[in-house]
Formats: structure tokens, C-alpha cells, sequence
């Protein structure tokens, strides 16, 4: 592969300036009362670079490999071509474990393991750096003969605009020389002396560390089974104890509930639907904080106890009011935060009382979307239990949809939150004419990240034809 084959190519994007648009910022600059954009703006207009990435990826020390989300290799630098042996005409439009199968060793775990890191990498977006890996190659003209080989690897994923990986850097340093003269100082006893002299200080530490990362790799596989296994198992507990998304009895009901794709978010959302009367239904959203099997049994309890406080009072301000204290003696409620509404039918409003929880949302038939925030106090267990809580009664027009919801379907990590309230309002009004089933998986197909990356934290849901 030539250097204009190469990712980039000669029509690379480059970094120019042009000379009317130069002095144009040399004005502004002059003007600038900040000095740091004005360096910076200097900075700009001084830079006239032309970058051929092609030759950038070519001239690289480490050796990178470029594969697509299938695993097809699609570009080698010449450091990568020079380490594997290979020509470019053996890998290049070739699936890397047909390049590089494994050897047929029954110790030999270097194929599967580079798999799971690749295909972890395209399930979370997110780089994957594996430590010292033993990967035999076979010699090439030698077809069955296997050389011994250890590789230190970085897979580093390129994102495209939704998110999904497009490509996939695969980064690996050859350290062979390195644990064979680590296992060699350590193997014979009356050779120590001469490996070590072989190797500087610096190195023989080196060496040292990356046997001790096989040892660190092995045990990282076993946590992420056994976090993985825990996280199927709270996810279970967790859809146990939630009322069925299939609602025959509320076809005009629609709700959903999804697990955060990481471990340390999932479990602790909850939905409820619960007829009071024949002209009444109390609904219900709340999110304890934790995680795993904890959150969920605590999502149990108060989940429970609140279906009890409504059917008794019928006032969600009371409802709640009564959870708070029982908050109190649940280790793990504290910060529980929570919506409870009750829609009348009959008289066609809806009463609704907050505990720290995001806003519902009433989406009118016209499509106007009115934001339910006039009755919000301190989450469960997190004020002053002695002061009533409020609740507040909007009427609505029949065809109105009332929508409540998790912060896992509007939070996302770094931004505020009011753009995800935002872009779930965008969502409710493009849709609203939706029946609700389609238009609970219209919000969050709007809503929820990319489906290879998952939300980042649970998500609960209930859209509600009134």
C-alpha cells in the first residue's frame, strides 16, 4: 500500500489559513480584550499546514493496525507490516484471526482474548487496553509452525457522529526480548547475573511488570464475569418485582424500563400503575440511588409501601408523605426521589406530588407540552418531615398524554439537565399523536444513546392516554 492508500490520503483535511481571512482575525485580535484569544487567534492566522495523515499513519513508530467493526483489516503502518512478518497483500482486506489464527497449543488463549477485548470495544464505544498478552504467530512459508510472542495492546475505538464505531485502531508493542530474559533471570538460577546484565535497571523493572499484568489481566476476565453475573442477576430481581410491560387491562398505558448498560447504574427505578376506582388511577415513577441487588431490594420495599399509601388516602401529597417517613427505616431510601399522580377520569385533571423527581410532562392534543413542576419538595428521608408536602391539579382535554420518567432518560454525563428535559419536550410534541406504545418507543429511540453504547444510567418510563 502506497502512502496515499493509507487512511487520510492526499486529500486529508489540512489546517489553512486564508490571507484576507488572516487579517481579518489580525484586526480582531488587535481588539481582543482577553490576551488569551488573542494569542490564540494569532496563534491561528500564523499557521499554514498542509498535514498528509497518510504519511503521519505511515511514518508512526508503534505499529498500528486499522480494522473495521467486522474485523477486516483495512490499513497496516510499515512499523506494523516490519513486527507481524506479513505483507500488505496478506492482511489487507483479510479477517485478522484468519491472518493470525491461534496456536494450536491447548494453553494457548491469545486469539480469544484479543476477541473479547475487540468485541467489548464495539459493545461500549470506549478504548480497551489489554496487558501483556501471549500471542504465538505462525512463521510465515511455515504453515503449523508457531513462534513464541508477547505483545503489550491498545484497541482504540473512532467514533462516528452517532456514536457507533467506525474503526478500530489496533496499537501493539512487541516485549518478547523482555519476558524472555525475565523468565530466563528467573528460571535458572546461575544465570540470573548474566540476564540481568543484558538488561538495564529499567528494563529488567519492566519486564518484572509485565509478567505481573498477565497475572492482573487473568483477574480482571474473572471480576468482569462475576460483575456481569451480578448485573444479570439484579437486572432479573429488578424486572421481577416491576408490574408486566404488557398492560391488557390499560391498553391506553404504556410503560418501559431499561437497565443501564454498566453495572454500577443499574437497578433501582421502579414504575406502578394501580387502579383506585373505577374513575381513578394512581401512577407512579421513583429512582432510589444506589445500585446493583441493594437498589433493587429497596426499590421493592418503597415500591410496595407507596401502592399501600395511595390506596389508603388517595392524596399523593398525604402518599408521599407517609413513604417519607417509612424512608426512614429502609437503609439505602435516603435521596429516594419520586412522582406519584392521580388522574381523574371522571373530572378530567390530574393531581400529581414530586420528591425531588424530574417534572412529568402533560402533552395537550394540540401538541403543546406543559411541564408539571408547581408541587416539587425534598426527596424521601432528605427535609424536614414535620412540613406537608404539596401536590398540585391541572385539568386536561381528553387525547392529552401524561408522561413520567426516570432522570436516566433526560441526565447525560457532563451535560445539565435541562437539555435532556429539553430534548424529551422536542420528542413529546413531535409525537404526541401516537398511540402510546409506539410513542413510548419514539421517546426512547429520541432519547436513549446509541444502541452499542446503552444508557448510561436505568431508565423507567409510563406514557398514559388520558
Amino acid at each position: 500500500m502506497s502512502d496515499s492508500d493509507a487512511p487520510g490520503g492526499r486529500e486529508s483535511p489540512g489546517i489553512r489559513t486564508d490571507p484576507e481571512a488572516a487579517a481579518d482575525t489580525e484586526a480582531e485580535t488587535a481588539a481582543a480584550p482577553d490576551p488569551k484569544i488573542a494569542h490564540a487567534a494569532a496563534t491561528e492566522a500564523a499557521i499554514d499546514i498542509d498535514i498528509d495523515f497518510a504519511k503521519v499513519f505511515q511514518a508512526l513508530p508503534s505499529p498500528v493496525m486499522l480494522l473495521a467493526p467486522d474485523l477486516t483489516i483495512i490499513a497496516a503502518n510499515r512499523a506494523y507490516v516490519q513486527v507481524s512478518g506479513r505483507g500488505l497483500d496478506e492482511l489487507i482486506g483479510r479477517f485478522i484471526f484468519d491472518v493470525f489464527p491461534d496456536s494450536p497449543s491447548a494453553e494457548a488463549t491469545g486469539a480469544r482474548t484479543l476477541r473479547t477485548s475487540l468485541e467489548r470495544l464495539l459493545a461500549t464505544g470506549e478504548r480497551d487496553t489489554m496487558a501483556l498478552q501471549k500471542y504465538d504467530v505462525e512463521v510465515p512459508d511455515r504453515p503449523g509452525v508457531f513462534e513464541e510472542r508477547y505483545w503489550s495492546t491498545v484497541n482504540i475505538p473512532v467514533l462516528d457522529a452517532d456514536g457507533r464505531v467506525s474503526l478500530i485502531a489496533h496499537r501493539v508493542e512487541e516485549v518478547t526480548a523482555l519476558v524472555h530474559a525475565r523468565q530466563a533471570a528467573t528460571r535458572t538460577p546461575g544465570a540470573r547475573h548474566t540476564a540481568l546484565t543484558r538488561l538495564s535497571r529499567e528494563d529488567a523493572m519492566t519486564a518484572d511488570l509485565l509478567t505481573r499484568s498477565q497475572e492482573l489481566q487473568e483477574l480482571n476476565e474473572e471480576l468482569r464475569k462475576a460483575h456481569a453475573r451480578t448485573h444479570e442477576v439484579a437486572v432479573t430481581l429488578q424486572r421481577a418485582m416491576l408490574p408486566g410491560t404488557a398492560l391488557p387491562r390499560h391498553d391506553f398505558a404504556a410503560v418501559r424500563y431499561q437497565p443501564a448498560a454498566s453495572f454500577l447504574n443499574v437497578c433501582g427505578d421502579w414504575y406502578d400503575l394501580i387502579d383506585l376506582d373505577e374513575d381513578r388511577l394512581a401512577a407512579a415513577v421513583g429512582d432510589v440511588v444506589g445500585h446493583g441487588l441493594e437498589a433493587a431490594g429497596v426499590m421493592g420495599q418503597l415500591r410496595s409501601a407507596l401502592s399501600a399509601a395511595i390506596r389508603a388516602t388517595g392524596r399523593p401529597a398525604d402518599a408521599l408523605a407517609t413513604l417519607a417517613q417509612h424512608a426512614h427505616t429502609v437503609e439505602g431510601a435516603l435521596a429516594t426521589t419520586v412522582v406519584q399522580a392521580v388522574i381523574d377520569r371522571a373530572a378530567h385533571t390530574v393531581t400529581y406530588s414530586c420528591a425531588g423527581h424530574p417534572p412529568p410532562l402533560l402533552s395537550h392534543p394540540d401538541g403543546t407540552v406543559e411541564l408539571l413542576d408547581t408541587a416539587t419538595d425534598p426527596p424521601l428521608a432528605a427535609g424536614d418531615d414535620t412540613v406537608p408536602r404539596t401536590q398540585a391539579t391541572v385539568s386536561y382535554t381528553p387525547g392529552a398524554t401524561l408522561v413520567l420518567y426516570t432522570d436516566g432518560l433526560i441526565e447525560r454525563r457532563g451535560e445539565d439537565i435541562d437539555r435532556g428535559l429539553h430534548r424529551l419536550t422536542h420528542s413529546l410534541r413531535r409525537h404526541h399523536a401516537l398511540p402510546p406504545d409506539p410513542l413510548a418507543d419514539a421517546i426512547l429511540t429520541d432519547l436513549v444513546p446509541a444502541p452499542r453504547r446503552g444508557p448510561d444510567d436505568d431508565t423507567a418510563l409510563v406514557v398514559i392516554r388520558l
